[in-house]
């Protein structure tokens, strides 16, 4: 499990952050996107908890010829988390944003953000759905009406 900055700040925002020890065993996050994670003050205090119990594995990713390449196209939390889940083959790599998932999957990676996040957890009754959504809109993350229609159908399937 590899994850970009969005997924995890998110999450924070919300509070919410507590859905990723039900679901995972630990989450490697690379320097560049602990970086990006605490370079403002929102969940910041959250986040080091989860680091600081060894759940969040800051990692080092290297410069090479992929990362460059994938450089071109995305920012460097998205290239590195990318980068590294298609070194180190891993099983998921959370990423929200559109070019960031299309790189990903054209690399054979499994990609969820923090909405798939949350329907996981909705489907397990962890998670009131319509309100979570709800607080990410009001954190400002963008959910168009369709997408947000879908996801709660989704759940009711």
């Amino acid at each position: 499990m590899v994850s970009d900055t969005s997924p995890l700040l998110n999450l924070a925002l919300i509070e919410r952050l507590d859905l990723l020890r039900t679901q995972f065993s630990d989450i490697t996050v690379p320097r560049r996107v602990w970086n990006e994670l605490t370079e403002g003050e929102a969940g910041l205090e959250a986040l080091r908890e989860l680091r600081d119990d060894d759940f969040l594995r800051i990692v080092e990713v290297e410069r090479s010829d992929l990362f460059v390449e994938v450089s071109h196209e995305l920012d460097l939390g998205e290239t590195a988390a990318i980068c590294y889940g298609v070194e180190h083959g891993a099983e998921l790599v959370l990423l929200d944003e559109r070019d960031g998932r299309r790189v990903a999957r054209r690399h054979d990676l499994e990609v969820t953000g923090v909405i798939g996040i949350l329907l996981r957890g909705a489907k397990t009754g962890d998670v009131d759905l319509e309100m979570e959504l709800d607080a990410l809109r009001e954190a400002g993350f963008w959910i168009s009406d369709g997408l947000y229609s879908r996801v709660l159908s989704e759940v009711d399937e």
